[in-house]
């Protein structure tokens, strides 16, 4: 017998049973793929990196720093390069920096004049009443409809590849939620909180971009070390868990060379909500439908790498494109800026980002209409001489690829505790839950890996 049994070999299952094995606890990993690192996949075309998945992750929480320093050198945090700093936003027909102090805020063309001056009366507006208030509604009701359209609009693209007036605050962006609840204003509440006194285990949350040096495959190749290569098991199909009748369990699977079952004392899910029916048979289907309940926008993620740029460089984060600006790509992101070895010296990794949760067909488009689309947008948008194509370009489609923590939430939170409270040796977590971010995650499964070994 196991003591835990961890499905789903994801950023939060491998860090789970990484933090489990640095406490002494008996853990294997059940991974459906041939391969561990769920959506994460640093992927190496000659002198380019590309990410399949996440590309940046925030240093939100002291975990994610933690993480790292308990990895030591077999994993190289990489914060990025003040480029970062640089957020663009698209309108009518370039890139507009986001402002960043008063002056830029004055003098942007993003934001109305009678938004501009609508601000100051911020701190003074009342609080929401609607527990369900989307992003949208609230951030037009303290700011203005052109802060929505062209900076939480395109944020939320960027966050969630999802649409402002459909994602309740309190679930999608649960600090600002809190700002205006806890303190009556965004201004006054960040303020506040800037004030308060951190020890030196809040500092380590620098609220940094990071990345891992190389990409983020290596992050999860030094955790698989960390748990041992024998604790993973790949190609693991049909997964099933069963109570044993005496607060353990049975977990089955098909392996390539035939059915496997086992015991364990724990079992922590991690993956997405979409595989909950078949994985916990034993959950009661009114149950089952609010846990599992989840949609997953698509998105297209386009790799693009150019050799020399011929002295056009974007030194920034990345663009986002609003959705008012009715272009075919939610946004880009230039990596090459933020990090080192991710393009040659002369040239520039981009990752492309397309779809989401309101062009969901878009990822249905050909390889040749998504190099059509790339190219073009070079000389469009990014200011490439006309003519100038890619020298590398690689495409990743993710049909469930980020969750849309949206008004039926509530429901399947209460679903999950009420299957966790009849069940206490079974936990279930993953990004159904807890943030969708990278630092969200590590944060998740530190949490749990703490609360089994306690």
């Amino acid at each position: 017998m196991y003591k835990v049994v961890v499905i789903g070999a994801g950023i939060t299952g491998l860090t789970c049973a990484y933090q489990l094995r640095r406490k002494g606890v008996d853990v294997l990993v059940l991974e459906q793929q041939d391969r561990v690192g769920g959506q994460i996949n640093s992927v190496r075309d000659g002198e380019f990196i590309f990410e399949s998945g996440p590309n940046t992750g925030v240093i939100k929480y002291p975990e994610v720093a933690e993480l790292f320093e308990q990895l030591g050198g077999s994993c190289q945090l990489e914060t990025a390069q003040a480029s970062s700093k640089c957020r663009l936003i698209w309108k009518g027909d370039r890139f507009h920096p986001l402002p960043s102090g008063l002056g830029s805020a004055i003098r942007t063309p993003l934001f109305t004049w009678h938004d501009k001056l609508r601000i100051l009366g911020e701190p003074w507006r009342s609080r929401g009443t609607d527990p369900d208030e989307s992003v949208g509604s609230l951030a037009e009701r303290r700011l203005g409809k052109s802060f929505v359209d062209y900076a939480v609009d395109p944020f939320l693209s960027g966050v969630y590849a999802g649409d402002p007036y459909r994602l309740p605050t309190r679930w999608a962006l649960p600090r600002l939620y809190a700002l205006e609840q806890d303190y009556g204003s965004f201004v006054r509440g960040s303020i506040a909180k800037a004030k308060l006194p951190k020890t030196e285990r809040d500092r380590k949350a620098t609220k940094q971009v990071f990345s891992a040096q190389g990409g983020f495959s290596a992050l999860v190749n030094a955790l698989a070390e960390g748990i041992g290569r024998e604790r993973l098991v790949t190609s693991a199909q049909h997964i099933t868990v069963l109570p044993d009748g005496q607060d353990g369990w049975n977990v089955s699977y098909e392996s390539p060379t035939g059915p496997v079952t086992m015991q364990a004392a724990h079992v922590v899910t991690t993956c997405g909500a979409y595989s909950l029916p078949e994985l916990l048979p034993f959950v009661s289907a009114d149950v089952m439908a609010d846990m599992s309940y989840l949609y997953y926008a698509p998105v297209v993620q386009v790799g693009v790498g150019i050799r020399d740029c011929g002295g056009v460089q974007w030194r920034a984060f990345g663009g986002l494109v609003p959705s008012r600006e009715h272009r075919d790509m939610l946004g880009i992101l230039f990596p090459s800026a933020c990090f080192q070895g991710r393009a040659p010296e002369q040239g520039a990794a981009m990752a492309y980002f397309i779809g989401g949760a309101r062009h969901p067909e878009y990822l249905d488009m050909s390889d040749a209409q998504l190099h059509d689309l790339v190219n073009r947008s070079l000389h469009e948008m990014l200011g490439y001489p006309a003519g100038k194509v890619a020298d590398a370009i690689r495409i990743f489609r993710h049909q469930r690829a980020i969750p849309q923590y949206d008004v039926r939430t509530p429901a399947r939170l209460a679903a999950i505790e009420r299957v966790e409270r009849q069940f206490p040796t079974l936990t279930i977590a993953g990004n159904l839950r807890d943030g969708i971010g990278m630092g969200d995650r590590i944060k998740q499964a530190c949490d749990v890996a703490s609360r089994i070994a306690q």
